[in-house]
């Protein structure tokens, strides 16, 4: 039997009590399956379902006769283990308890989101106080690189005959293969994206111009053409306002985490030990 007939889920959720007796399933969920007089409740089912058709499975009435009944099997399975005192088994009931708390963990976020939501104000004053940091500058530019200096310097004699021609000869020359195919396009950027050398450069160049001698960097020898430039603005909010919100959240819960560790007493009996070195055969190990 292959471990992936059974959706993964199933274990967790029918170790977490998603079966119950079945007199006992009208207290807490219709039963979408009974067996041996244990019920696998409905919204065990929907659960499994939903997060299915989160992953791109289509939720059909197939797919949930296929879950029912891979639950069911997988109950089975478990009753037997359970027969066999497995689940006394310290392996076995360690994943047991890191599964639970697992979910409960899970349950807690979940809570805490719930209840701790994010406000239009709060979302608000976080993009208002960004926005007061956001300076400089932004460049388009186009640029040529090779390897020698003494083909950057070819190219720039040729620009100073032929200004026009610096896209057709980022085309047939440069080594940049992500800016060649647009003619050394470069697009929109903030000089802090670039190697000193090259910012440096870029931001004495005027509207149209080029560098008339090669710039030297790391990769080779560039020649810019300085397209535009701009102030750097701020996105407009409604661009940015589901990213900051879910910022804000996951802010909001490492102060809550952070909290609630700084109230644990949390005692950590080792470290983990070092990787081992691997083996050195005997054939290559020195005479």
């Amino acid at each position: 039997m292959k471990s992936s007939a059974i959706p993964p889920i199933a274990a967790t959720l029918l170790v977490l009590g998603a079966c119950s007796p079945a007199n006992d399933v009208q207290t807490r969920s219709p039963a979408a399956v009974t067996v041996n007089g244990t019920a696998i409740s409905q919204k065990t089912v929907d659960l499994i379902a939903r997060q299915n058709a989160g992953s791109g499975r289509p939720d059909t009435p197939e797919t949930r006769r296929f879950i029912v009944d891979q639950l069911a099997l997988q109950l089975v399975v478990a009753e037997e283990a359970v027969k066999k005192g497995l689940d006394k088994a310290p392996e076995v009931a360690e994943q047991i308890d890191a599964m639970k708390q697992s979910v409960l963990a899970n349950a807690y976020v979940k809570d805490f989101i719930k209840n701790n939501p994010v406000s239009d104000d709060m979302v608000k004053a976080e993009y208002e106080r960004i926005k007061a940091t956001v300076a400089g500058t932004e460049y388009k530019a186009r640029h040529i690189l090779v390897e020698k200096e003494a083909e950057a310097k070819e190219i720039i004699a040729r620009l100073r005959k032929e200004p026009g021609a610096f896209a057709k000869l980022a085309m047939e020359k440069s080594k940049d293969q992500g800016s060649k195919a647009r003619g050394g396009d470069l697009g929109w950027f903030d000089l802090k994206r670039m190697v000193p050398e090259f910012g440096a450069a870029a931001s004495k160049l005027e509207k149209g111009k080029f560098t008339q001698e090669p710039v030297r960097t790391q990769f080779g020898y560039h020649v810019i053409l300085l397209e535009d430039s701009k102030p750097i603005e701020a996105p407009p909010m409604e661009e940015v306002k589901a990213q900051l919100s879910q910022q804000l959240q996951e802010q909001n819960l490492k102060k809550q985490f952070d909290a609630l560790k700084a109230k644990a007493k949390i005692e950590i009996s080792s470290a983990p030990g070092p990787v081992p070195a691997p083996a050195v055969p005997d054939a290559i190990k020195s005479k």
